[in-house]
């Protein structure tokens, strides 16, 4: 079943002014219950295949067997995400098509995988709460330093950032800064049947750390890469993918993850 909304200019433009103005955007009620309660289904069975530890599903294939499916590819949904990257990028994107994902953060593993801040190589990222803890702490609430950068001109200023952020030791400077209090990212808690909206290529984030005993699942869609084509994203894909391949082969077994054209 396709995701529950009017498509239409109205709400493109409300989605777009609240990501501009807050660095997300949200759409209530969006997901229908029946979808949801079989997206649950199919991330438990896969959460088994894991073992109960961490694990990620990269495109197409990995996930064709998925509801997702449905989503990226509704007619919709692909407009409305093309739309906002034209509000972003102020010109339309290279593809419509959408990248999908699917992340489960569970058990020790889970833990180590959080308050990993990173930028999205795509412009526009939606996600899709499908586990999502509801009490206590270890939730692993969404983090945002949003809109922090623009759309660069050149893929080798993206490289250099993406490097410069995306690494352990700048990692760790920034959870020290949240520890002190010296850096307030912005904490989301994400409602399951919504669907959230971001500028992902724009804004830092990560999820928190999740306990061990709990399970947060979330599916994203990844529309637009302002560098379409470049052999830098291209690289940088595969390095993604395949470290995701085997963080979750360690549990388990993955589905082949596919690469973007």
């Amino acid at each position: 079943m396709p995701l529950s909304f009017d498509m239409d200019e109205q709400l493109v433009q409300r989605l777009a002014d609240e990501i501009d103005t807050n660095g997300f955007a949200k759409l209530n009620a969006a997901v229908p219950d029946t979808d949801l309660q079989q997206l649950r289904a199919w991330t438990d069975e896969q959460a088994q295949k894991h073992q109960g530890e961490y694990f990620a599903y990269h495109g197409e294939t990995a996930l064709s067997e998925s509801l997702l499916a449905s989503y990226w590819s509704d007619p919709r949904f692909k407009t409305l995400l093309g739309r906002l990257y034209k509000h972003a990028a102020r010109r339309e994107a290279a593809s419509d098509r959408i990248f999908p994902v699917l992340r489960c953060v569970q058990g020790n593993q889970g833990k180590r995988e959080s308050n990993s801040f990173h930028y999205d190589a795509s412009l526009v990222t939606a996600l899709i709460p499908v586990f999502i803890p509801s009490e206590g702490e270890g939730r692993g609430d969404l983090m945002l330093f949003p809109n922090i950068r623009r759309v660069r001109s050149w893929v080798v200023f993206n490289v250099f950032e993406k490097a410069l952020l995306q690494n352990k030791i700048t990692r760790g400077w920034i959870i020290k800064g949240m520890q002190h209090h010296w850096l307030k990212p912005y904490v989301l808690r994400l409602e399951p049947g919504s669907v959230y909206f971001f500028w992902g290529y724009r804004s830092l984030h990560a999820n928190q750390a999740c306990r061990p005993d709990v399970k947060r699942a979330t599916a994203l869609f990844h529309f637009g890469d302002p560098h379409a084509g470049s052999l830098a994203t291209r690289l940088i894909l595969k390095i993604n993918q395949g470290r995701a391949r085997r963080m979750s082969n360690k549990a388990g077994n993955q589905p082949p993850a596919s690469t973007p054209n």
